[in-house]
């Protein structure tokens, strides 16, 4: 991984945040709270689970592709409404992840909407509790998984992860609730990139020292 591109995405990261994190909101229009708060409080309850910090950085990140999305459609000259629903911008958001992060922060980003399709397929209690609106978004993700689309999803990697992030997505949508800054996880963020560099100096260190 190139530590400047890292370094790079990460400074991108907090650009979409401060530029698109009120302006894109998350939920129903009667319901919806900026997409910065939703990922504010999404972070807070993997954190407060204990979770891994790759997963409290999903946790973070997993819905900040609209903001790319609203990012090229300024650019675009699009007034498309900056409400998150239309269908998710997986490919280019997951290319920036991939830039700075492990596949244990991308992968439950990339899995958290077939987590949802895989939960309403499990469990009925789940489905009940969706709302209107994402129970048509659903629909459009294409609807609960069938048996064989189950087991390739059990057999992910990271689908408990996923399945994690989902219930905490569903939960993180409380209007001015009170979370950590983006400060204090930009910090976990930047923990995350320098890890892997701390730990290849260490062994460079350990193999002169013998």
């Amino acid at each position: 991984m190139n530590p400047l591109l890292a370094r790079a995405t990460l400074m991108q990261i907090e650009a979409l945040c401060l530029t698109y994190g009120d302006r894109c909101r998350v939920g129903a229009w009667a319901e919806s709270i900026p997409l910065l708060d939703h990922a504010l409080q999404c972070a807070q309850l993997a954190e407060w689970a204990h979770a891994e910090p790759p997963l409290v950085a999903a946790a973070l990140l997993h819905d900040l592709g609209h903001a790319l999305v609203q990012a090229a459609c300024d650019a675009a000259g699009d007034e498309r409404p900056a409400l998150v629903n239309p269908p998710e911008p997986e490919r280019p958001y997951l290319a920036l992840l991939g830039q700075a992060f492990d596949a244990d922060v991308i992968e439950p980003v990339r899995l958290h909407d077939q987590a949802k399709r895989y939960l309403v397929s499990v469990d009925a209690r789940y489905a009940e509790a969706l709302s209107p609106q994402a129970l048509e978004r659903l629909a459009a993700q294409g609807g609960p998984m069938g048996l064989d689309e189950r087991r390739r999803f059990e057999a992910e990697p990271h689908a408990d992860a996923a399945i994690r992030l989902r219930l905490w997505d569903d939960l993180a949508k409380h209007p001015g609730k009170t979370t950590p800054p983006l400060a204090y996880y930009l910090d976990l963020l930047a923990e995350l990139i320098e890890a892997p560099r701390r730990a290849r100096r260490l062994d460079i260190g350990a193999l002169m020292a013998v």
